[in-house]
């Protein structure tokens, strides 16, 4: 039998998860509904879909999109729209595969979906989104006092709208930033959600020191996570022209979950 999957968060990302459904490259799925803030966004790709074959609900809130029972909810939405969500998914049997990570930067919710998950039988699925080698990272900060830190690049464009945006930043080089993985979410709540889970599998929101760099002209992003201790020294460094790699990490997550082999 399928599992039943819903989408939170119609744009870019969540677009990609819906085609790869549509696409055969989730065989073990069926796509039941989606469910996004904007409205608009919901009836284009339920329209978008429908032209490829797929009958999907469009939710109009969580709660008709809970009503479904879905197994797995794949969220490419916002770190507010999963605090929005998670608990009551988890609690109405539904597992998440999650890219709004940084949600999870507040200890309190963090430990919160934790314990809501184990009454419920259900899982929370950090997908990796921009970056990797969560398993190293796993497996180093197991081992004992590791230190981390994470280098994020990035042009100017990519920073308006933020509080360290100014127009100097179109000529100059410059470090915007420089903090924990919990102050970067705070001030960045939509761009730096990698820093947040690649501290969540190593040494925690508080204990990773993070460094955003402007670049005049630069184009994507650049994610380096870089974590030691006594015996290893790591580094997993990630260049991405486009944000597509993280809905992609999605779709192979949702393949994991079903896979006799798990990588």
């Amino acid at each position: 039998m399928k599992k039943k999957l819903a989408i939170v968060g119609c744009g870019r990302l969540g677009t990609i998860v819906a085609r790869a459904v549509a696409q055969g490259l989730l065989p073990e799925y069926e796509l039941i509904a989606l469910y996004s803030r904007t409205w608009a966004h919901t009836e284009t790709l339920q329209t978008q879909l429908a032209e490829e074959g797929i009958s999907c609900r469009a939710c109009s809130d969580i709660d008709e999109l809970l009503a479904l029972h879905p197994d797995f909810i794949a969220e490419a939405a916002s770190p507010a729209a999963m605090r929005e969500i998670a608990v009551k998914a988890l609690s109405a049997g539904t597992s998440i595969v999650t890219l709004s990570i940084g949600a999870f930067a507040d200890d309190d919710f963090y430990t919160e979906v934790i314990d809501t998950a184990r009454a419920h039988n259900t899982r929370v699925y950090l997908a990796s989104g921009a970056t990797g080698g969560f398993d190293v990272l796993r497996t180093t900060a197991l081992m004992g006092g590791a230190t981390a830190q994470f280098f994020n690049e990035k042009g100017p464009d990519a920073l308006r709208g933020t509080p360290v945006y100014d127009d100097t930043l179109q000529y100059e080089q410059c470090t915007v930033f420089t903090g924990t993985a919990r102050e970067a979410i705070a001030l960045f709540p939509t761009k730096v959600n990698v820093t947040v889970a690649a501290s969540r599998a190593s040494v925690g929101p508080g204990d990773m020191h993070v460094t955003m760099q402007s670049t005049p002209g630069f184009v994507g992003d650049t994610q380096r996570v870089e974590i030691k201790n006594d015996q290893v020294h790591a580094v997993v460094d990630v260049y991405s022209s486009t944000p597509e790699i993280a809905a992609w990490s999605v779709v192979n997550v949702l393949q994991n979950i079903v896979s006799p082999i798990v990588f």
